[in-house]
């Protein structure tokens, strides 16, 4: 087999091949011999049909299949023979298939490039350094008081906060407008559910007392045929209803929960739970923080089929998901960065000589299925499935790559308040 290789722009190659002609005929003839017993021709019995018909009926279709074959071969055995490493399919060109002769086609691909990786110890990184407060405790069992948050009603006057359910009619030049009329719908005053001045016209209104107002649908409102107009509502107040707050106690405790400690255990398993998510939004920043600078620090050229193949994965997955893929030049300088990020943490897990065991996969899936109804059933979804196992590592793996390059970088801590981390913190 004759091999020649020639470097195009950037990352292309074209390589062109030629296989001895002995190479194909010899499995072609072996082929057709064996074609001999099994095939049927009108006018000879099995196994007498002459090879000479057997070669003009099956010939040409026999050499075409051994030389696909031959060719797919041969293309990777000249790969392994230039040490090259491909990135992405072959585009196979060229091709000369006839009897008797040599079989010589071209193949056109990109090349992985040959790295040359900025020193880690080079970066200087920002972690983020925080503490849970009291405060913050409080603020979160206040959350969870307004979620178990009943309704007793009252015959006061509606206040804010309070739930009433109303009738109402809407109209526009005098006529009801299409969607405008309702009946028995529940509104918390002071939510902003309802356009603006909707909600300020109900507080003070009582039971089975109607009222008149007029408001304004915003400029930029959903509905276009309502955008900008002026209205009138007609609203019938059917029910006032004041909020009951539910003490913090042990009773209240026992709604999430815990049977035993009481509030004061609610209370430790709160401070617990926030500290989980500090501590994985604070490794996020630091691993945006990280990947980011890689990126930065490190010039190096990215295949084009690659990068395509990158841009078409994003776009099946936000379809899939139902997200906004964005326009082509921000899918594709996303795909871009992706695909640079994944040629530079791959040679830097050679360097690391790192790799995540059986237990640190199986613990990054416990993890995830903590916050799942049933863990159980999330748990064996991912290890009957060697796919999405296989994802899980590569995520523990980025984090482990993570922390390697934190620990040889120069690492400066920077204090935030827990609010500011919540609020803008990136999930890891």
């Amino acid at each position: 087999m004759q091999v020649s290789v020639e470097a195009g722009e950037g990352l292309l190659r074209k390589m062109s091949v030629e296989v001895p002609t002995e190479t194909v005929e010899a499995e072609v003839e072996n082929r057709l011999q064996s074609l001999k017993g099994r095939v049927k021709i009108d006018g000879f019995r099995p196994g007498k049909v002459p090879m000479k018909l057997i070669k003009q009926r099956y010939g040409d279709q026999i050499l075409y299949e051994v030389a696909g074959e031959v060719m797919q071969k041969s293309f990777q055995d000249a790969v392994m023979q230039e040490n090259l490493r491909l990135a992405g399919n072959p585009v196979i060109k060229n091709e000369v298939i006839k009897p008797g002769e040599p079989i010589t086609f071209t193949a056109e691909f990109e090349v992985f490039p040959d790295l040359e990786i900025a020193p880690v110890g080079d970066l200087k990184i920002e972690k983020v350094k925080c503490e849970i407060a009291d405060n913050n405790v409080d603020e979160m069992l206040e959350t969870l008081q307004k979620q178990q948050t009943g309704w007793e009603e009252s015959d006061a006057a509606a206040a804010d906060g309070d739930r009433v359910t109303i009738n109402f009619v809407g109209k526009i030049d005098g006529e009801a407008f299409e969607g405008g009329t309702a009946d028995d719908v529940p509104l918390v005053l002071g939510s902003g559910s309802m356009i603006e001045g909707f909600e300020d016209n109900l507080l003070g209104k009582s039971k089975g007392e109607e009222t008149t107002f007029e408001v304004t649908f915003p400029e930029d409102y959903a509905a276009a045929h309502l955008a900008g107009k002026a209205s009138e509502f007609t609203v019938t107040v059917n029910v006032v209803e004041s909020p009951v707050v539910p003490e913090l106690d042990d009773d209240f405790a026992k709604r999430y929960g815990v049977e035993e400690g009481g509030i004061d255990k609610l209370r430790e398993d709160v401070r617990n739970n926030l500290q989980r998510e500090l501590d994985s939004r604070i490794f996020g920043m630091m691993k945006s923080n990280v990947l980011d600078q890689l990126v930065e620090a490190n010039d190096i050229v990215v295949p084009d089929g690659v990068v395509e193949e990158e841009v078409n994965q994003l776009k099946s997955s936000a379809d899939q998901g139902g997200a906004p893929v964005g326009d082509d030049e921000s899918v594709r300088a996303d795909a871009f960065k992706r695909v640079k990020l994944g040629l530079i943490l791959g040679e830097l897990v050679k360097q690391a000589e790192i790799q995540p065991t059986r237990e640190m996969v199986t613990e990054r899936i416990q993890k995830m299925a903590q916050d799942y109804e049933d863990p159980q059933a999330l748990i064996n979804h991912y290890q009957s499935n060697p796919e999405m196992l296989r994802s899980i590592e590569s995520l523990v793996l980025e984090d482990m790559m993570v922390e390697w390059i934190a620990e040889q970088a120069t690492v400066t801590d920077i204090d935030k308040n827990f609010d500011e981390i919540m609020q803008t913190g990136r999930m890891a």
